[in-house]
């Protein structure tokens, strides 16, 4: 009997090919085909997303990244009082839980459920709406607010968004924290200022700096043990977070004086020299804020001359996290390029303003040849800006070719998570799969993790290393030269883990 009749293909044989081009799609095809079928269908979506594996964080700040609820804990922990009217945490002593007491104890919210409601959203966005407080203005004062519990409570904080990461199925954070507790700035104020950048430098070292970053290592590997032990890593109930890498980048508050600043850099610098925990350093603070508007240049101009001391370290700059308005048009016009220019940032964090820059297209183009990746972090963006949508430039780097990765910023304190800014991302531009693993391995790719990487080319599509070509990418047993690359490369090992994340991934949405 023919396979055709009367126009009709013949059952059988069609289940055939209908079976032969399902086994000809890869996994990866499958699981961009089920993301497209889901897109309005947002229970789903937010599944999807859930579970899909994200790579890296790579623009935590570890103090708004604890949500406000664990910050409630850490101030009844500490004995610290609250100011009923401001919500600000102060030392004790401390009022009792009767109705209305002043500076009543941080614990009496636990029976007082206004107190509580009035923390929370005092210390975090949440409930905040637009009115007599800008967004901008609500979310940085949270911080002082709330300071003296996560300053005292680090090992708590680095458990709690470490397993949030973990849950969110991270395999890599690089938390910015200014771990010294402040004694870099101490030593600042016992030696008199020298606008000699080279001659400031020695009279830090020979006032000891190098003690101070070895105290601060050693701080943060008691906090770092701490944690792992409140995460029970290496028993059996290990929470998530233990499944997640850890690496920090020294965290300087440009809103200080130039003295301040100039040590915290310098700390900075010295940290990530000589400490394998630091990989990095960033400059924070409001970007708006007179301080860092007024020495912005100074600033470059510090990193710059320590960056030709120490031309290992990876330096990451906050820029452009600015919108009309905010600030004069001129303070908008230079700042990314600056500090990709002079501040040497491989990485910036927001890049908000970029089409304000003075030639912008020249600026993107320059980043792109120069493989700058810009930290999207779109919920802060939209929280503390009122930049989103159309608004933001996310598409217009990805389309001039510079690379970009999806950041949370300050987690906690915009009641947001990596899920969900992938979600927002996914609804807001409409990406496909493809778009969205690009985001995770570009976020890799640029880490500061040490080692080579996984990839020679990452401008078009991702293409193995020599070591490993031959090689199905994430594979639990890799070829013998490959498997000594990976072993050399932790960078690179922290590469191949997500592409075996990633086959895990495809091959459960594939059966659906």
């Amino acid at each position: 009997m023919p396979p055709i009749m009367r126009g009709r293909l013949n059952p059988c044989l069609l289940i055939l090919l209908l079976s032969g081009l399902a086994a000809a799609q890869s996994s990866e095809q499958r699981t961009a085909r089920y993301l497209e079928s889901i897109r309005k269908q947002p229970p789903l979506l937010l599944a999807f997303v859930r579970d899909l594996p994200k790579g890296g964080d790579l623009h935590n700040h570890l103090d708004g990244a604890i949500y406000a609820e664990d910050l409630v804990d850490f101030a009844a922990d500490g004995g610290l009082c609250v100011d009923r009217t401001s919500s600000r945490l102060l030392a004790p002593p401390c009022d009792s839980c009767e109705n209305y007491t002043a500076k009543p104890l941080a614990r009496c919210a636990y029976g007082d459920h206004v107190l509580y409601n009035q923390m929370i959203d005092a210390w975090s966005m949440r409930n905040w709406r637009p009115g007599d407080e800008s967004g901008h203005d609500h979310f940085f004062a949270s911080f002082e607010k709330f300071g003296l519990a996560s300053h005292t409570h680090v090992a708590e904080a680095i458990a709690a968004a470490t397993n949030r990461a973990g849950m969110d199925h991270l395999q890599y954070v690089e938390f910015m924290h200014t771990a010294d507790g402040g004694a870099a700035a101490q030593l600042a104020g016992k030696v008199e200022w020298n606008a000699d950048y080279g001659k400031m430098r020695e009279t830090l070292l020979g006032a000891g700096m190098k003690d101070v970053a070895v105290e601060t290592g050693k701080r943060l590997a008691a906090d770092d043990a701490r944690a792992k032990e409140i995460l029970k890593c290496a028993t059996a109930d290990a929470a998530p977070g233990c499944s997640v890498t850890v690496r920090y980048l020294y965290q300087v508050l440009r809103g200080l004086p130039h003295e301040i600043v100039f040590a915290q850099i310098l700390l900075g610098f010295e940290l990530a020299s000589s400490d394998p925990r630091f990989v990095g350093l960033n400059l924070v603070m409001p970007e708006d804020w007179y301080v860092p508007i007024h020495d912005f240049n100074e600033h470059m101009a510090m990193v710059d001359y320590l960056h030709s001391v120490y031309p290992k370290v990876h330096i990451a700059l906050h820029a452009g996290e600015l919108a009309m308005g905010l600030v004069p048009p001129e303070d908008l016009a230079f700042h990314i390029r600056a500090s990709v220019e002079r501040g040497h940032a491989e990485r910036i964090g927001h890049g908000v303003s970029v089409m304000n820059e003075k030639d912008p297209i020249g600026l993107l183009h320059e980043m792109a040849e120069r493989n700058v990746l810009v930290e999207i972090a779109l919920t802060s963006n939209d929280m503390i800006l009122g930049v989103s949508g159309d608004e933001h430039p996310l598409p217009i780097y990805m389309k001039n070719g510079v690379p970009v990765a999806l950041a949370t910023d300050d987690e906690g304190v915009s009641r947001s998570d990596m899920t969900h800014e992938y979600l927002r991302a996914v609804e807001t531009y409409h990406f496909s799969y493809a778009e969205l693993k690009r985001f995770a391995r570009q976020s890799l790719e640029h880490s500061f993790l040490p080692g080579q990487s996984l990839w020679t080319d990452t401008k078009v599509v991702f293409r193995l290393a020599p070591a490993c070509g031959s090689d199905t990418a994430g594979v639990e047993k890799p070829s013998a030269g490959c498997e000594q690359f990976l072993a050399a490369n932790e960078r690179a090992r922290m590469q191949w883990k997500l592409e075996g994340e990633f086959a895990r991934f495809e091959k459960n949405i594939g059966s659906k």
